[in-house]
């Protein structure tokens, strides 16, 4: 009879339904550095790199610096993997590859130029937080 194993195991699979999910997370790792014009992709079919992307902006480099670091903290907290973070030395275009989830976060000024958006222009919006 296993009752203290079994025990464990309810409560860590209960623990795990209460938990975000790795969009919940990142998402609200961005909202709460006060990423600006927060626009999620649905990837999923359209492109083999991940399920969905998080675009952001930040007003300045710092800024950009602290919601990456913010996305990093939070996805590994919550026990997701964080696979690597490119472009965090410059603060201009940080990329926090989670697997599923992809964060891009931009300076202002470089969002236009790059227009992710638009490149990815045939992925579906999803509606997230206080959007919804």
């Amino acid at each position: 009879m296993n009752t203290y194993k079994e025990s464990e195991t309810a409560n860590y699979e209960r623990k795990r339904e209460n938990m975000p999910t790795l969009l919940e997370t990142a998402y609200a790792a961005v909202d709460d550095k006060k990423g600006q014009d927060i626009v999620v992709l649905n990837m999923e079919g359209i492109s083999l790199i991940a399920d969905q992307f998080i675009i952001c902006h930040a007003n300045s480099e710092r800024q950009v610096q602290a919601i990456a670091r913010e996305v990093a903290d939070k996805a590994s907290e919550n026990e997701f993997e964080v696979k690597r973070v490119e472009g965090l030395e410059n603060g201009r275009w940080v990329l926090v590859d989670l697997g599923d989830v992809v964060v891009h976060v931009f300076h202002k000024d470089e969002r236009g130029y790059y227009n992710l958006e638009k490149l990815w222009g045939d992925a579906p919006l999803l509606t997230m937080g206080d959007d919804q």
